[in-house]
């Protein structure tokens, strides 16, 4: 049996992308994710779709496992030779009992790696335009755990020193005994005007930010009904908000988008989303496979000089044929004799990273524009059209450019396979009206999004849908769905800066 490891990972605060590096690489060949309640659920998608996943769920006054009880499994999981992630919200040294989850490993001879991650205080100030530190302001900072009542017999807290810190307190999980801080600082000499913050749900676009003093910030979280997860501030750095507030300025702050695009293709669609400050769900669909049966792609790639043109209709057809390519050996040079067509800019972006360009592009995206592009480069009657396709496309590309004398090839590269998603998570967040929308970039993910979440529950849920093109919309309308926006051109930044324009 292999030796196990247990990797103490901080998953950040919130935003996946504060994810470290070695964060990833460890998530991508975990056998075991052990994850929180406040770990983005972007990244268990980092993990190996065979990887075993197990929630324990430690939230405020509801928890999956005890502490206890998850030191065991780790300890378990560890002595069964398994490489585990074990995922925490923040930092797992900083309030995260990380120390007690590393010090039952030792007890139980299981390896184990800490991964430090931002952790809440310094994550979730910087995303509300609060700096913990600032020279004139605040030279230094205090970390301390808001959890513990400070009116208990034996509280470790001494107030006085809190009180006469000069510099900024953060107080992690301190919601709840809010009234209780202010009141022993105060009591304790701390000016009940000085400048208070409260960090809802920080760096994510659920993030809220309320601010006062410290005299009154207990009765404005009581008037906003401020729930956890919350993280205090207090000190004048807080001041500095209404300048340095950078991230809940952007465009789509604020908005829960759903992604439905195959996993290896989401990144871009993800990324210029959440640069406009959209929280992004991942709901992948879809995802692309090899073909069943290799022979044909095999042997089309070893025949180039039988065809006059190549027409690639995706990004996905490209990669299939350059990795078929690969496969036999070949390379770009292979394509000397070749023209080229792509149907839009992804298209022709990923034939660049090859070295290539199309000689032709239809001036819309749309695989029905292709057969007049190609008739205006080129006498259609007689050419020999190679289209190296998904096993889901369908005839009308092909019998179109037949119809026009052509001799068409038409050889699956790949296959679109549907994706064997839960949707519970999903479905809860739909029955609270917490979507603001749906992005689709094909009519796959249409038809396999709604064979696992009802039509039902989308209307319910009062959610805008974005279409990437006519035909996705066609997908749309045959389950009487109208997309608030469709594309135009027929792309997914298109897509993105159309939702934009909607939300004003």
């Amino acid at each position: 049996m292999s030796r196990g490891c247990v990797y103490l990972v901080g998953a950040g605060p919130g935003d996946p992308r504060l994810l470290t590096i070695r964060g990833r690489e460890l998530l991508a060949r975990a056998d075991v994710v052990v994850y929180d309640h406040l770990v983005a659920q972007q990244l268990l998608l980092i993990a190996p779709r065979q990887a075993e996943r197990i929630y324990v769920g430690k939230q405020s006054g509801a928890h999956e496992l005890d502490q206890d009880q998850i030191n065991r499994s780790l300890v378990a999981l560890g002595q069964a030779g398994k490489q585990v992630v074990r995922l925490k919200g923040g930092d797992p040294f900083v309030f995260g009992r990380g120390g007690e989850e590393a010090l039952a490993l030792v007890a139980g001879g299981v390896d184990f790696e800490v991964v430090p991650g931002v952790t809440a205080a310094v994550g979730a100030a910087a995303y509300a335009g609060i700096p913990l530190t600032h020279r004139g302001l605040a030279s230094n900072l205090g970390l301390i755990t808001g959890h513990e009542s400070p009116v208990k017999a034996g509280a470790d807290l001494n107030y006085q020193s809190l009180a006469d810190w000069k510099g900024t307190l953060a107080f992690y999980m301190g919601v709840k005994n809010l009234g209780a801080i202010s009141r022993e600082l105060i009591s304790h000499g701390l000016a009940g005007q000085t400048p208070a913050a409260l960090i809802r749900w920080g760096t994510t676009a659920r993030q809220q930010v309320l601010t006062g003093t410290v005299a009154s910030i207990a009765e404005q979280a009581r008037i906003a009904a401020f729930r956890p997860p919350a993280l205090i501030v207090i000190g004048h750095v807080v001041t500095l908000r209404d300048k340095l507030n950078w991230f809940e300025r952007r465009a789509l702050f604020g908005r829960r988008v759903v992604v439905t695009r195959a996993g290896s293709q989401a990144q871009g669609l993800v990324g210029v989303l959440q640069e406009l400050g959209a929280e992004v769900w991942e709901f992948p669909t879809i995802r692309i496979e090899p073909p069943d049966d290799r022979a044909a792609i095999d042997r089309v790639v070893r025949q180039l000089g039988q065809f006059d043109w190549i027409v690639f209709t995706s990004a996905n057809a490209v990669n299939a044929f350059f990795d078929a390519l690969g496969e036999a050996g070949l390379d770009s040079r292979a394509l000397g004799a070749n023209r080229l067509c792509a149907i839009g800019p992804a298209t022709a972006g990923r034939l660049g990273e090859f070295g290539l360009r199309p000689d032709v592009q239809p001036g819309e995206f749309v695989t029905a524009a292709i057969p007049d592009a190609l008739g205006a480069a080129c006498e259609l009657a007689g050419a020999r059209v190679l289209c190296p396709r998904s096993d889901a496309a369908g005839d009308e590309l092909t019998d179109s450019l037949a119809a026009r004398g052509a001799i068409v090839t038409n050889v699956i590269a790949y296959r679109t396979l549907a994706v064997e998603a839960d949707a519970a998570p999903l479905l809860k967040l739909l029955a609270e009206k917490d979507v603001d929308w749906i992005t689709f970039t094909s009519s796959s993910t249409v038809r396999n999004f709604f064979a696992v979440v009802p039509a039902e529950a989308v209307r319910a849920g009062a959610v805008k849908l974005a279409s990437i093109g006519p035909v996705t919309s066609a997908a749309l309308e045959q389950l009487g769905f109208a997309p608030a926006v469709e594309a135009e051109p027929h792309t997914a930044e298109a897509m993105v800066k159309a939702i934009a324009a909607h939300e004003g």
